[in-house]
């Protein structure tokens, strides 16, 4: 895997970092330019479609990013030999951020289903509640993470 690494070094890097671009401004768009634009719509009920609707959009997105962000942190963490340096603090940290940051993605997602189901249920008031802490809490918890992990990422970066 090192030698991988030190074959592709630039495009790995690129790819990790692109994956965490993607991810985290997905999420700050979403947050800070749809959303108030979704709490215009005056219709309740078409007000949660869209949002949900948004909601699959961004998680279709960034799911494959995701995937290439675990992946090039491995190939990373393997062809800087992370774990057996000074540095391996801030591997860890970053990678505990990161594996927050999916656990949540991922109840998100169950959650956003969840709504969806209940909107198609009629039952309004769960289908909100659900959304709702998306929107308030589970997507600006990862957003928070995310500019910590990238943060960590160019403080360790800047060691190589």
């Amino acid at each position: 895997m090192a030698e991988i690494f030190a074959e592709y070094k630039t495009f790995i890097i690129f790819l990790h970092v692109i994956s965490a671009v993607v991810w985290v401004g997905g999420m700050i768009a979403m947050r800070f330019a749809a959303h108030p634009s979704f709490m215009q719509i005056e219709s309740p009920a078409h007000r949660l479609e869209r949002i949900a609707h948004a909601l699959k959009g961004l998680f279709t997105i960034v799911l494959p990013f995701v995937v290439i962000l675990l992946v090039t942190a491995i190939f990373m963490i393997k062809g800087y030999e992370l774990s057996a340096s000074e540095y391996s603090s801030f591997s860890h940290a970053k990678e505990g951020i990161w594996s927050i940051m999916t656990i949540n993605l991922f109840v998100m997602i169950i959650r956003r289903n969840r709504a969806v189901k209940l909107l198609n249920e009629g039952d309004m008031a769960g289908a909100k509640f659900s959304l709702e802490l998306i929107g308030k809490y589970m997507v600006p918890a990862n957003i928070i993470l995310g500019i910590i992990a990238i943060f960590l990422g160019t403080t360790l970066s800047n060691s190589f």
